[in-house]
């Protein structure tokens, strides 16, 4: 357990230089858009998501207006992410919920995340890591197949991954290790052709050689940000996330 709790750790330390700007890539400004974002990106991208959560928060801005909502009118507002019908009922089900228990705010707890419609211990830790500071790991897709490409679980169940994760990393690390890997998976580590020859921990990965490792045919595999051409994107994204850095840093310095 030793060498493989080293490990883990030395790859989070890679990822952390690798993508100091990870963050939710969904848009939100409140625990509620955040929930109501998590639950609209299954079987879609986050791209998709918020291309079309500025107009539906915009029409309806908290859990009282989505729970009397127009069900048609609510469908074609999220028809671009799939299975409008499905999310729908789900969403109105889940504003009734917070608008009949928890007086329409969002539960800052795992047990009471867990029993709202449509939510289950994923898109709560989503909820709790980025819109409440409470620390939890992501188990989507892409943390599932990297997981067991690092050699950090054998299981396929989403609930065991993230115990046998969370036992090679300290608590407030699992946040932001959740946006880590799910970077790496999106731009690096793809599900089919994963491109090894271009990937930052490679050094430590178990799983390396299982894609291209040449180097120049594996950065033509890369995505996002990281594929070749996209450099002004990077630099942005570097520039917004010292920014964000020095605002926090200005608060704290700031009297009480």
């Amino acid at each position: 357990m030793l060498g493989l709790k080293r490990r883990a750790r030395r790859i989070n330390k890679a990822l952390a230089e690798q993508y100091p700007y990870a963050h939710a890539e969904l848009d939100f400004r409140s625990p509620f858009e955040l929930l109501v974002a998590t639950v609209l990106s299954a079987q879609t991208t986050d791209v998709t998501v918020n291309q079309i959560t500025p107009l539906l928060f915009a029409r309806y801005p908290d859990a009282r207006s989505m729970a009397e909502a127009d069900p048609a009118e609510l469908e074609a507002i999220i028809k671009p992410t799939g299975f409008f019908r499905a999310k729908t009922r789900n969403l109105t089900a889940l504003c009734n919920r917070l608008v009949d228990e928890f007086d329409g705010e969002v539960p800052g707890r795992l047990a009471d995340l867990v029993t709202l419609p449509g939510v289950g211990r994923k898109t709560a830790n989503v909820v709790l890591g980025n819109a409440f500071g409470i620390p939890g790991i992501t188990v989507d897709t892409h943390f599932a197949r990297l997981s067991k490409r690092f050699g950090w679980t054998e299981s396929d169940d989403p609930v065991k991954i993230e115990a046998d994760v969370a036992e090679l990393f300290e608590p407030r690390d699992w946040t932001l290790l959740s946006h880590r890997v799910v970077f790496h998976g999106r731009r690096v580590c793809h599900s089919r052709k994963p491109a090894c020859g271009a990937c930052a921990v490679a050094n430590w990965c178990p799983s390396y050689g299982m894609g291209e490792t040449e180097p120049e045919k594996a950065k033509k595999l890369l995505k996002y940000e990281l594929a070749p051409g996209q450099e002004e994107l990077l630099s942005k994204l570097l520039a917004e996330t010292h920014r964000a850095a020095e605002i926090r840093m200005e608060s704290q310095r700031r009297p009480l």
